[in-house]
């Protein structure tokens, strides 16, 4: 059964960064491309960032390019996302993400 954990959230000022961890388990974790993706409140589910199963390739929706970086290490069965320069607008719920499963997200709130 697929299980991914998210952590590493919180309360953060604007400009700020924060380090997001994704624990997964349950399918050979590097076989697979994985993604980040996030709700703000009120808002649809919106899609962050992707990373091939090797980590070689990596994709970011506009919003998120040249501030977050997505990163996985496979020894550990753990996906990164690297939040730098943070914005209010990047206040949301954050999931990690296989095919259509997520976990159960990390809040991630930027305000002063």
């Amino acid at each position: 059964q697929v299980q991914l954990v998210e952590s590493g959230g919180g309360l953060v000022q604007p400009g700020g960064s924060l380090r997001l961890s994704c624990a997964a388990s349950g399918f050979t974790f590097s076989s697979y491309t994985l993604s980040w993706v996030r709700q703000a409140p009120g808002k649809g589910l919106e899609w962050v960032s992707d990373i091939s199963s090797r980590g070689g390739t990596t994709y970011y929706a506009d919003s998120v390019k040249g501030r977050f970086t997505i990163s996985r290490d496979n020894a550990k069965n753990m996906l990164y996302l690297q939040m730098n320069s943070l914005k209010p607008e990047d206040t949301a719920v954050y999931y990690c993400q296989k095919d259509a499963v997520r976990g159960q997200g990390t809040q991630v709130i930027v305000s002063s």
